[in-house]
């Protein structure tokens, strides 16, 4: 996997995930990631499809290599993003489904649940996410599988 210095990092949420979004995008730029705030920019009251959408066109275009989506349950902004054909968001809330959405799912998109999560916790899966590599083999198949 290649290291953070060296990935473009796509960053979205709504205003529930904004506190959480700045404490990610920071520790992404301590790391060295090249990162693009898609929004939202304040803790005011916004749609989260707003900013789900251009990041995912970002991601599945290659302008950007991965996504993060933040809303406050995490489900809502994954939602909106896996409307893309190119986007596989996982939702996650521990280690292990970082790890797993990953290997198992090549993943491109990591969902934070916001209000659900610590921001350690949430460092900590988005380092498992970015550190972790696609298996491939029969996960291959069914990845190949999930566009309709």
């Amino acid at each position: 996997m290649k290291e953070l210095k060296e990935l473009r990092i796509a960053l979205a949420s709504d205003h529930a995930g904004y506190n959480l979004k700045q404490q990610v995008t920071a520790f992404l730029a301590d790391q060295g990631a090249e990162t693009h705030d898609f929004g939202c920019y304040n803790t005011e009251s916004c749609d989260y499809p707003d900013f789900a959408h251009p990041l995912a066109s970002a991601v599945e275009n290659g302008e950007y290599d991965y996504g993060i989506t933040i809303c406050s349950t995490g489900n809502g902004i994954c939602m909106t993003a896996n409307k893309h054909q190119g986007i596989r968001a996982a939702l996650c809330w521990d280690i292990p489904l970082a790890r797993l959405a990953r290997q198992h799912n090549n993943a491109n998109v990591l969902g934070l649940p916001a209000n659900f999560v610590s921001t350690e916790l949430a460092l900590e899966m988005v380092k498992t996410f970015f550190a972790t590599d696609f298996e491939g083999g029969r996960h291959e198949r069914r990845v190949q599988k999930i566009p309709c």
